[in-house]
């Protein structure tokens, strides 16, 4: 049975003096019955109001009604009056959300099994610059009733993996708390897709519900690591070896910070997450701007080789945010002199990232995801590995036409983090740094993670994913479509001016099979390749 965590709190200071007051008024008429007349309507309204505040904590479905119980109201009801109050309240991104009112609403919607239709058109200004759609087809498709799953894994793997189109994104447990991170695994193994672990190490909480894990490993290498920081080969073999885990991912830079690195102050290090991450008690819990495993291209390839080998065959890749473009065509020409390749590449994109960051980091550092999955496709169509790698795409994915778009330039898959925090109740209150998050998602508060009740949580998650891929199905048919592998930067257009319309086929023009191998003309690729060099991330020239 369910411990209620009720400490004397500001979150349940409403609740507290109308408890409070409704004792009062009802000792008042107790001991002088003469006021009863004049305080029944006082002691109705404190009372029921007490009751609802009670109700608020019993119930389950609204984490944010557990945290604040009798206050949240407000909010609820901002939510009923939202159409009236739009030029007022979230009106669309403007209101500096990194994703607009109407998409959290479409999530939360497809989270709670909600109708998501809307009545009267787009609500788009359709001939604004950057204004993006996607071509329809007067012959379309009966919509695929297949969960669309792609294969990862090239020739050098021995047990590939079936993946959903569509997983949960890197995001650790330290930034989430146990119950998200539960919620999030138990809908992925109810959905059949995967659950990226995020630097933070494989916690129990990933273990506990059974879903596919991708074990993601940073420049921390937080449970796989010796108590100086390096890699522990042993360490990650006996982890990576476990059955949930189906894919192992080395993170070489992130959207929301790339370069950057990061601090768990010491104060923040619990005993579990010392014996999750594997580091001591009393320390700053370090994730360094640079791995300290390898330094050059040939290096970082051979690692991530090394990670495939230990986890017994098992697909094998790493994440970026593209930066200097021949750093990464370095990592191409790495990859073509040793022979090794990666099982699988995901972008992330400068817009990524749920994490605090600085905001020069955040709005002005790496490449943005669409123009980084192109890149990267292209690259590696350009050295003839494209058939070998399969491409991933994370940044600012939280619904299906979003997925269309990042595939039809080069994505195999999409993840999201923001989407399926969305899913476990994320308001975006902009308090993840402060350990404060008032729906439980993202914090250590035992009091505030109560808020976050796992098994509606879980048919949250689930029920995003599902109608999010089923969204994308419909998508598809009615461009005449029947696969995501089959979209094309044709499929796709962008208004550049009121009178302008631009193809995304012009927009990312492809490279030729082996053309970088050739010799290219192509002003993207043709100085960045010749300043790339497999044994060194430094520019040549």
């Amino acid at each position: 049975m369910e411990t209620l965590l009720l400490p004397f709190s500001p979150r349940f200071i409403v609740l507290t003096i109308c408890a409070v007051v409704t004792a009062l008024l009802v000792a008042e008429v107790i001991f002088d019955p003469e006021w009863f007349d004049y305080l029944l309507i006082p002691i109705l309204i404190f009372g029921g109001l007490s009751i609802l505040g009670v109700r608020d904590i019993l119930q389950k479905p609204h984490a944010v009604l557990r945290n604040y119980p009798i206050s949240a109201h407000i909010r609820f009801l901002l939510e009923e009056i939202r159409p009236e109050m739009r030029q007022y309240f979230f009106e669309s991104e403007k209101d500096g959300m990194p994703f607009s009112r109407d998409t959290r609403a479409v999530v939360y919607q497809r989270a709670k099994m909600q109708l998501d239709k809307r009545p009267f058109g787009t609500q788009e200004d359709v001939y604004r610059e950057g204004y993006e759609w996607m071509h329809h087809s007067v012959s379309p498709k009966i919509a695929a009733n297949e969960k669309f799953r792609v294969t990862i894994g090239g020739p050098e793997c021995t047990k590939p993996y079936s993946a959903s189109v569509f997983n949960i994104s890197a995001m650790s447990f330290g930034a989430l708390s146990a119950n998200a991170v539960r919620a999030l695994n138990a809908g992925a193994r109810k959905g059949g897709f995967a659950h990226d672990t995020g630097e933070g190490g494989v916690s129990p909480y990933h273990r506990e519900n059974g879903g596919d894990i991708i074990w993601e490993i940073g420049s921390g290498y937080f449970g796989c690591r010796n108590r100086d920081g390096s890699f522990n080969p042993e360490l990650f073999a006996k982890v990576a070896g476990d059955d949930q885990i189906k894919m192992v991912e080395l993170k070489v830079s992130q959207g929301a910070k790339p370069g950057h690195g990061g601090v768990l102050p010491a104060a923040k290090v619990s005993e579990e997450i010392s014996k999750i991450r594997g580091v001591d008690m009393g320390e700053d819990c370090i994730s360094p701007a640079k791995h300290r495993e390898f330094s050059t291209p040939l290096e970082m390839i051979k690692f991530v080789g090394e990670m495939r080998r230990l986890s017994g065959g098992k697909p094998a890749g790493f994440k970026m945010c593209i930066g200097h473009p021949w750093e990464f065509l370095a990592i191409c020409k790495a990859m073509l002199e040793s022979g090794i390749y990666p099982d699988f590449i995901v972008v992330d994109g400068n817009e990524g990232g749920t994490g605090a960051a600085p905001l020069e980091f955040m709005d002005h550092l790496g490449m943005p995801m669409r123009e980084g999955v192109n890149f990267v496709h292209n690259a590696l169509v350009g050295i003839n590995a494209r058939d070998k790698i399969k491409i991933g795409a994370s940044g600012k994915i939280a619904n299906a036409f979003d997925m269309a778009r990042a595939m039809a330039i080069g994505a195999d898959f999409c993840n999201s983090a923001r989407g399926f925090m969305f899913a476990l109740g994320c308001i975006q209150s902009l308090s993840c740094h402060t350990d404060r998050c008032p729906t439980g998602v993202a914090t250590q508060d035992p009091g505030r993670n109560r808020a976050l009740v796992v098994p509606h949580k879980t048919e949250r998650v689930y029920n995003y994913h599902h109608a999010t891929v089923h969204a994308l199905a419909e998508l598809l048919a009615a461009a005449g479509l029947e696969h995501p592998s089959e979209l094309r930067p044709m499929h796709f257009s962008q208004r550049m001016s009121t009178t302008e319309v631009c193809s995304f086929a012009r927009l990312y023009p492809p490279l030729r099979p082996g053309e970088l191998l050739d010799g290219t003309d192509d002003p993207r690729f043709r100085d960045a390749w010749a300043m790339a060099r497999a044994d060194t991330f430094q520019a040549a020239g």
